[in-house]
Parts: C-alpha cells; sequence; structure tokens
C-alpha cells in the first residue's frame, strides 16, 4: 500500500515540473499546461490528505471543487489566448506588449 509520502513526492515532482514549465516557456499553451499541472499538484495533496482522514471525505469534496474550477479557468484561458493569436498573430507572451491600440 502507498503511504502519505508516496503521495506528496509525487505531487511535489508534479509541482516542480509545473513550475519549471511556467518559468522557462515562451508559448502561452505551454504556460497553460505547466499552471495545470501546479493544480493537479494541489488536488492531489487534497485527495492524498483526504485519504488518510477517516473521519469525512473533506479532502476529496474540495478537491472536486477544484478540478471544476480548474476546468473553467482553463476554457476561459484559451478563449483569451485565441483571441490574442487572432490580433497578434502569435501566441509568444513576451511578444504582446500592449493591449489596446492607439
Amino acid at each position: 500500500m502507498m503511504s502519505l509520502t508516496d503521495f506528496l513526492v509525487v505531487s511535489a515532482a508534479l509541482f516542480c515540473i509545473g513550475l519549471f514549465m511556467v518559468v522557462s516557456k515562451s508559448n502561452a499553451i505551454q504556460i497553460l499546461i505547466g499552471i495545470e499541472l501546479m493544480l493537479n499538484a494541489a488536488i492531489l495533496n487534497l485527495v492524498a490528505f483526504g485519504k488518510y482522514d477517516r473521519l469525512n471525505n473533506g479532502g476529496q469534496l474540495f478537491a472536486l471543487f477544484a478540478i471544476v474550477l480548474a476546468a473553467a479557468t482553463t476554457a476561459v484561458a484559451l478563449a483569451i489566448i485565441l483571441n490574442v493569436y487572432r490580433r497578434y498573430k502569435t501566441i509568444d507572451p513576451n511578444k504582446v506588449d500592449k493591449l489596446r491600440d492607439e
């Protein structure tokens, strides 16, 4: 059986990979994937702590709520990325220097 430490190590690895993607990538889609990996690491922590808490299912319920919020956030972020691409013809966040034309 896996212990709580095993879950936390996997979660920390996921979070570090996601953080590396956010810091190092120059593509908006890859940055969004990194943010999703960090959210999944947090959700894995919630479920792991909820599994070892025998009193109630608060961790699992909060994780389900976090998954719904992550899906909604991803949909909004993809819509913003598509609009930025339509306007600037690039998804590199460094090349988008102004939000409004004068």
